[in-house]
């Protein structure tokens, strides 16, 4: 399962060359273009050429090696550059450049709008991508379009869904929670009972806070045309949300335990954290990584503030093509095949990866896989229908990778502390607020 929700934290070079990119792209970039028709791409596959392509994805190189051999007169050259800080910081610098980047990147929902406003990717529309709509969930296929353009298709998704320990929850007479409500309920039940279990564990990591500000309505980030941009962190989602997290934060009812870390994995394998509310690539970890609790961990849908159905993206990436590509056509039509045919989703999905398309979400095979780790549920039937539940409207900034840096000395200290969530998401506010205009934004702070 992909790990996209692990935020590795960006250096300063991700910030100082946003400054540079913003002024728009090197006098050295390559200029050259498709013609962008549908038609170019299936020329393109049959004259070949060669191609680079960035990924981090464990199916990347075999997929790439599956397409080599499907179309014997193309070679893409596999690269894996890191994850996170090395990923983003290598394309960074390749579009300041304007040479050296490939000519396909893998690029995350939350970081798509900062390289396409930059105007460092190509348009797909040309390439007739917009027909492909119908196949796609709606969430996955929003995040690939960045006002009326579209700069990828979407390979994986990640609705969240509650994860939790059965063998905790039976001990302790717990019923799986519905709504937040609940959650808190239970959390103070847990606790109360053994003071060295917890819900769950929260030290502060920025795409969880604002996946859930996500689920609960929260929209705090506008942005208009190239440069406008709205913050707002204490809008009516926002504050129902926080209404909740205060009560675990604030009462000591969530530990702060890092996640990723040693420490984070053994305290899901002897049941300290009682649940997870992650995307649907959680299976994967648990699975492989806390295989001490296998047959102890089940999956409900995330808790809701009504009762009605509503979760939201946590990760999911496309694939992006560069326009400093000297080969576009072919690029875009390596993107089509990754993400559009059936033999390059199967490899992906043999690696872990849930996906976004809709026929696969859909097949009884899917659905009904039957997990033993997970005491035979079958866990794909909730998350696939979890697929189907995501909150509409959502957007990142378009300095994302920048304002997720600071979070951890911002709002995250809200978390050390167990103070206010609302006083430490005013702080990340004015925080990115000044940012943004000393990057040229025009920022209304809400």
């Amino acid at each position: 399962m992909s790990r996209t929700w692990r935020r590795a934290k960006v250096t300063a070079a991700v910030a100082t060359s946003l400054a540079v990119l913003l002024a728009g792209c090197s006098a050295d970039e390559d200029a050259s273009g498709g013609d962008a028709s549908p038609e170019a791409l299936d020329a393109a596959l049959e004259k070949g050429g060669t191609i680079t392509y960035w990924s981090w994805t464990p199916s990347g190189k075999e997929q790439a090696a599956a397409f080599e051999k499907e179309y014997p007169n193309v070679d893409v050259e596999f690269v894996n550059v890191g994850t996170g800080e090395d990923h983003y910081t290598a394309l960074q610098n390749a579009v300041k450049a304007g040479r050296g980047g490939p000519d396909v990147a893998q690029i995350e929902y939350r970081a798509l709008p900062q390289f396409a406003l930059q105007e460092s990717l190509a348009d797909l529309s040309g390439y007739g991508f917009e027909e492909f709509e119908d196949d796609y969930t709606s969430s996955t296929w929003e995040s690939v379009h960045v006002g009326e353009s579209i700069y990828g298709l979407p390979q994986d998704s990640g609705p969240m869904a509650l994860f939790y320990n059965k063998e905790v929850f039976t001990q302790h007479g717990l019923t799986v929670p519905r709504t937040w409500d609940d959650y808190v309920a239970t959390a103070r039940k847990l606790h109360a009972a053994d003071p060295a279990k917890f819900i769950a564990s929260d030290a502060g990591d920025a795409g969880f806070t604002t996946s859930l500000i996500w689920q609960a309505g929260g929209r705090p980030f506008r942005t208009e045309g190239d440069r406008d941009v709205s913050v707002n962190l204490q809008d009516e989602g926002t504050r129902k949300w926080t209404a909740v997290w205060n009560q675990l934060i604030e009462g000591r009812l969530v530990t702060n335990i890092t996640g990723w870390t040693d420490e984070w994995y053994r305290a899901l394998g002897d049941g300290t954290i009682a649940t997870v509310v992650a995307g649907a690539w959680m299976p994967g970890i648990l699975m492989e990584s806390v295989q001490a609790a296998a047959g102890k961990w089940a999956v409900a849908p995330i808790p809701t503030y009504d009762g009605e159905p509503t979760t939201a993206e946590h990760g999911g990436s496309t694939q992006s093509v560069l326009k400093q590509s000297a080969n576009p056509d072919l690029a875009a039509a390596f993107v089509r095949w990754l993400d559009h045919e059936q033999s390059s989703i199967d490899v992906f999905l043999a690696s872990g990866g849930f996906p976004a398309t809709k026929v696969d979400l859909e097949s009884s095979e899917f659905r009904e896989f039957s997990s033993p780790y997970f005491g035979g549920q079958k866990i794909n039937e909730v998350l696939t229908t979890a697929a189907t539940q995501v909150s509409a409207g959502w957007e990142y900034l378009p300095y994302q990778l920048y304002a997720e840096t600071i979070f951890s000395d911002t709002a995250g200290q809200a978390y050390v502390n167990n103070t206010d969530l609302d006083a430490g998401l005013r702080t990340w506010q004015d925080a990115l607020v000044e940012y943004g205009n000393q990057q040229g934004f025009s920022v209304n702070g809400g």
